[in-house]
């Protein structure tokens, strides 16, 4: 029974995936397992994926309900879930299984830096990594882990469109505080960039408080220029 299963969720990845995999061959040399799911991609993410995953699954698409199938097959004692434009630092692995074990905690996340040439990147870094320190609300770039059965306990992440990283925090905080590891995992940049870095940080902030507030995660999907997909 691996110590890890690495869940990986993508849609139309093609020009990334094979980078983004290869990172986590050590992993896979060290027992773990590393679980591609699809979430209906047009372009050869699957293909590109099969050779360098133990298992690549299609699931409804969306972030949540892909890395609940995810779940679902892994067998792994602790769960790590990772973008595919996100990197783990040396020794992750160790991190985490040790970390939780001294730490007594059943979830956690890592710092987090973002891989950029704007330079307000780092300032949205370090605020993200101070305020989750202080909400015990881990988002998705910074690689959440959790152990399977508390996973279980919480039922998963909530089969929304947006938002599914904090709304599985909320429930996770229940169980008790995340392990913080302050090792940092690199994100890509791409969407601050693209759509203009003080633009997207007004925007977050915007979604994230109208969430807060009670407002339909469905909406705020589209808020954010994503389309919801229909059931």
């Amino acid at each position: 029974m691996p110590a890890l299963s690495i869940i990986v969720p993508v849609l139309n990845e093609e020009a990334g995936i094979a980078t983004a995999l290869a990172a986590l061959a050590d992993l896979r040399r060290f027992g773990h397992e590393v679980i591609v799911v699809d979430g209906g991609s047009s372009d050869r993410t699957v293909e590109l994926a099969r050779p360098l995953a133990d298992f690549v699954m299609t699931a409804p698409r969306g972030r949540a309900s892909q890395m609940n199938t995810g779940a679902a097959r892994a067998s792994g004692d602790t769960l790590l879930f990772l973008h595919a434009d996100t990197r783990l630092p040396t020794a992750a692995d160790f991190a985490i299984v040790d970390g939780l074990r001294r730490s007594g905690c059943v979830w956690g996340r890592f710092d987090v830096e973002i891989n950029g040439s704007h330079p307000m990147l780092r300032v949205v870094a370090a605020m993200m990594n101070l305020r989750s320190r202080v909400t015990c609300i881990a988002t998705g770039d910074q690689a959440i882990f959790v152990t399977r059965a508390a996973f279980a306990k919480c039922g998963g992440y909530p089969d929304i469109p947006l938002m599914e990283d904090i709304a599985l925090s909320k429930k996770l905080k229940r169980l008790g505080r995340p392990l913080c590891l302050k090792a940092r995992v690199t994100t890509s940049g791409r969407r601050w960039e693209q759509r203009g870095v003080f633009r997207t940080i007004l925007l977050m902030w915007r979604l994230r408080l109208a969430y807060f507030l009670g407002a339909e995660p469905h909406a705020l999907a589209r808020r954010y220029g994503y389309v919801p997909r229909q059931d």
